[in-house]
């Protein structure tokens, strides 16, 4: 495995720095790039006693261990030359291969080069701490032989540290163990999650509506479930409200009662700001998790507020409807009220049975039982009426049934009331549903013929809602004669559900070509940016590094992306394009900062550095290269360059590092 090329190069160029002459010229024993006869080649005399053999036998350890062959040379200098040429000529006159790296140190020039093939798990960062932490202080301090043991030492605890592994047979054990302790843990959690969600919604309930801050503290989930209970209760409530300040009214008549009116309309405003935050989060739009919880907090506030107008005016509406004080004027008024409804019951009775016999069963089910039920009420209300006389004659103290007694054949009687008037204009209902057959046949065609041109951006729903009405389309055309109540009010719930689909569907179709326009502009100001910044980087890529040459390659990529979803997922495909015009507009603005950085470097401008700039040659110093250029043979005499050629832009892991010490 080989050093990355930067640090190669940083190591030659260290060598070569501590190898070249401090004087003018070369040494009187200025030693050539040689073929090296030995792991240690002593041309400077430089170890002593038995340390050439202590070199030795670090190197063969180093071989032994971890298959990588060091050598050693000692020189007085590098004959003129730097260190990372010194060393390189002497690799290559040696037959350096791939498991091979030298260590080249000149005595007299106090100068090292570290050249060759590093080890592929050694990192640039290792191979800079072995050199500075290790090689250099024992060069410094003339430990000639330390230097050479150190850095055989260092590369072998380099190579161990990073090139071990893991056991494939203990990673299996390991991830055997981890999936029985997963599967354990999700058999636990399931019912722990059902017991912690009901604890959760219990300490919800007990949470006040009004304390948002309590409620900014509950999870999600028991808040979620805690704003269904609540909207139901409210609902129920106003309901309930609203049929009890009805009866009032009429009693007390509606200037006594506007304070109640206004508290059950405000409670009523609430309750339909509750219902539509909840219709916001059921329906296909979804809502990030705060999102969420922020709207279940407002929904349950706004049901606490419903329920606050409502309770403010409980007592003073229970003062006003005291039934005791006038009970016997009541319970009179609503015994003229049963007999009125008794007398009723014949001709509704009749009313019926004419319509049993003139329409089909299916017409008169909304009425078919109304005359029962409201038999069923009057007896109810008879009994109260006579409950509340007897509860109303008891000693004072002694009354209190008659307050439920006569609310409870108030509300018989209101529903008795309601069940026959439905059978009394059922035949009026019918006549005026034959009227408007023929209308809402006539609208149903037409917008049969508006969503078949939404096929495409209708979806499931206008799908759907088409199919039920053409069928009711063919219902009330058949049965429209002989069923004309049936098929009208199937035909007008068949298309008020599809005109709302048609709306949606046409919503979504001004959606998609707007969005199809901005995906067209993304993509063309995209392609623009991005073959600007290709254009730059390309000629002028002697003087761009890699930041501007990523964001380029990034951009293509989002580029490709957004044409591939272009079909499937435009909204995708937009978002993709308008990354691409980021990256490629930051692409082109990096490229352009380092070019003019490469400029500010250069010593002067001349055909040479615009041809390097422009890539015609290759700079090997650029960027932290050192002193290593491409093969390929070429170059110039004066400096580090050579025509680009074929191929990759390094064919090993060359190290070729250095310095002085």
């Amino acid at each position: 495995m080989r050093l990355p090329k930067q640090l190669s190069m940083l190591l030659s160029g260290f060598v070569l720095a501590l190898i070249v002459p401090i004087g003018g010229g070369a040494p009187a024993h200025a030693e050539q790039p040689q073929r090296l006869p030995s792991y240690v080649t002593d041309l400077a005399g430089a170890l002593r006693g038995g340390q050439t053999a202590q070199v030795q036998s670090a190197i063969d350890q180093l071989y032994t261990k971890d298959h990588e062959r060091l050598w050693v040379a000692y020189v007085h200098d590098f004959a003129g030359m730097d260190a990372q040429t010194w060393g390189e000529q002497t690799a290559k006159a040696s037959n350096f291969g791939n498991r091979d790296v030298l260590l080249a140190v000149a005595i007299g020039d106090r100068g090292y080069a570290f050249t060759g093939s590093a080890p592929e798990s050694v990192s640039e960062k290792q191979v800079d701490q072995l050199l500075i932490d290790q090689v250099e202080p024992k060069l410094r301090a003339g430990d000639w032989a330390g230097a050479a043991i150190a850095t055989a030492n260092g590369l072998s605890a380099a190579m161990n540290d990073s090139g071990g592994g893991t056991s494939i047979w203990a990673v299996l054990i390991l991830l055997l163990v981890v999936a029985l302790v997963v599967g354990a843990v999700l058999l636990w959690s399931r019912g722990r999650k059902t017991r912690r969600a009901r604890a959760e919604l219990e300490a919800a309930r007990k949470v006040d509506p009004a304390d948002t801050a309590a409620l900014n503290a509950v999870p999600l989930p028991a808040l979620d479930a805690r704003s269904k209970e609540l909207l139901v209760d409210t609902d129920n409530a106003i309901r309930t409200s609203a049929e009890e300040l009805r009866l009032a009214t009429d009693e007390f008549g509606a200037t006594a009662t506007a304070p109640f009116t206004a508290a059950l309309e405000a409670a009523k405003n609430a309750l339909a700001k509750a219902f539509s935050i909840r219709q916001q989060l059921d329906d296909d739009i979804p809502e990030t998790p705060e999102q969420q919880h922020t709207m279940l907090v407002e929904l349950i506030s706004t049901c606490g507020r419903a329920d606050q107008e409502l309770d403010a005016k409980v007592a003073e509406f229970d003062a006003m409807r005291n039934l005791l004080i006038n009970a016997g004027e009541r319970l009179d008024a609503l015994t003229r009220d049963l007999v009125e409804l008794t007398a009723r019951v014949p001709g509704s009775t009749a009313t019926l049975a004419q319509l049993v016999a003139a329409q089909p069963a299916s017409v008169l089910a909304p009425v078919h039982d109304n005359v029962n039920m409201a038999q069923e009420r009057i007896t109810f209300a008879d009994k109260g009426i006579q409950e509340g006389r007897a509860a109303a004659a008891r000693p004072v103290g002694e009354q209190g049934g008659a307050v439920a007694a006569i609310r409870g054949a108030e509300a018989a009687i209101n529903t008795a009331r309601t069940l026959l008037d439905a059978v009394d204009t059922a035949a009026t209902d019918i006549e005026q549903a034959r009227a408007g057959l023929p209308g809402i046949i006539e609208e149903l065609r037409m917008d049969l013929g508006t969503a078949a041109t939404l096929t495409k951006h209708g979806g499931p729903e206008l799908a759907t809602a088409a199919i039920a009405a053409r069928t009711a389309l063919d219902q009330a055309s058949a049965d429209g004669a002989t069923n004309p109540l049936g098929t009208f009010q199937q035909a007008v719930a068949a298309d008020t559900v599809l005109d709302k689909a048609i709306a949606a569907a046409t919503d979504r179709k001004l959606a998609a070509e707007d969005l199809a326009r901005r995906l067209d502009q993304a993509m063309t100001a995209a392609l623009s940016q991005i073959n600007a910044a290709s254009d730059f980087i390309s000629t002028r890529r002697g003087g761009v590094d890699a930041e501007p040459r990523t964001r380029l390659a990034e951009a293509q990529r989002s580029l490709d992306q957004a044409r591939q979803l272009t079909e499937s997922d435009p909204a995708q495909a937009l978002t993709a394009a308008q990354r691409a015009t980021e990256l490629g507009t930051r692409a082109l603005l990096t490229a352009q900062a380092a070019v003019r950085e490469w400029q500010s470097q250069q010593a002067s401008s001349n055909s040479q550095t615009g041809a390097i700039l422009s890539g015609v040659l290759i700079d090997g110093m650029l960027r932290g290269m050192g002193g290593a250029s491409r093969g390929g043979g070429g170059g110039f005499s004066g400096g580090n360059y050579g025509p680009g050629s074929f191929g990759g832009s390094d064919g090993s892991r060359r190290i070729s590092r250095g310095g002085r010490f």
